[in-house]
């Protein structure tokens, strides 16, 4: 029996090329997208892909969707909540408008988003959780404090779900955690940046400047969306999931102060399960 995934951002990037991979592979794939149109006619030649619209700040938009797999699969295998943005601004300059979209997408979106797959992850006979964190879930970096603190919260949000959801649910969780990638995210970060003013001249010039070229360098060759693909299809082959998947080796290198002791979240979570439910 085919397997289905929901994959929320999937019109580029990382949720595009794994929407392609599982796809390919047999998959039925629900990808949504702000474009359902423009996507759909272009890789029309590709079976078992759906382009849905799927807007995570609207939980009405993805319930429409669910009830459609519900109609038309009657259960969800794997829930990919991938959908998010940067936002590069020190907290003293940003825009507190700015502030709300970033945290209404990366942190209410993938709530809702769990929210409105719960029940029919629950129909199937072994359901998966992945959500896009980042290494600035684990680690904060200068400018980036906003996006940081709405990775830090989804880290938290599935952890904690981890905790209880696999022996309650059957329902695996694991935190996506990529370092650069080499899509148009890095390049909209930079457009919102120029479009609320460029870099400023105050006293965060210096410093912002200086951010950007030593961000420039460490990343000059970033690791490519279909790699990252790669990552979640391994994931999905485990049969004991991780809590916490770096995507490469820089990746894991950048958080390797705060992972060294626990690479997978595993030891930690499970620690924590038994400690509060003595499962």
């Amino acid at each position: 029996m085919s397997r289905t995934i929901a994959i929320t951002g999937a019109s580029s990037g990382i949720g595009l090329a794994t929407a392609l991979m599982l796809a390919g592979k047999g998959w039925s794939v629900y990808a949504g997208t702000r474009h359902v149109n423009r996507d759909q006619e272009q890789y029309a030649g590709i079976n078992n892909l759906h382009f849905v619209e799927m807007e995570v700040t609207a939980p009405s938009s993805l319930q429409h969707v669910f009830d459609r797999i519900d109609h038309e699969q009657g259960k969800l295998d794997v829930l990919f909540c991938n959908a998010g943005f940067g936002y590069l601004r020190a907290l003293g300059q940003a825009d507190p408008a700015d502030i709300q979209r970033v945290f209404d997408t990366n942190v209410h979106g993938v709530m809702h988003s769990i929210r409105g797959a719960l029940p029919l992850l629950r129909k199937s006979d072994n359901g998966y959780i992945i959500a896009t964190s980042s290494v600035g879930g684990l680690v904060g970096q200068p400018f980036n404090e906003i996006y940081c603190a709405s990775k830090f919260a989804i880290e938290g949000l599935l952890e904690s779900l981890a905790t209880y959801y696999k022996p309650a649910f059957n329902i695996d969780i694991t935190l996506l955690e990529p370092g650069a990638i080499a899509t148009n995210f890095t390049d909209t970060v930079m457009e919102q940046l120029n479009r609320t003013g460029g870099i400023l001249d105050d006293e965060y010039k210096p410093i912002l400047t200086s951010y950007l070229d030593a961000f420039s360098k460490r990343t000059s060759v970033p690791q490519t969306a279909e790699s990252v693909a790669e990552v979640v299809w391994d994931l999905l082959q485990m049969d004991t999931k991780p809590l916490r998947q770096r995507t490469s080796e820089s990746a894991e290198t950048f958080v390797r102060f705060k992972a060294e002791n626990d690479p997978t979240g595993l030891e930690g979570m499970l620690n924590t399960r038994k400690l509060h439910l003595n499962l």
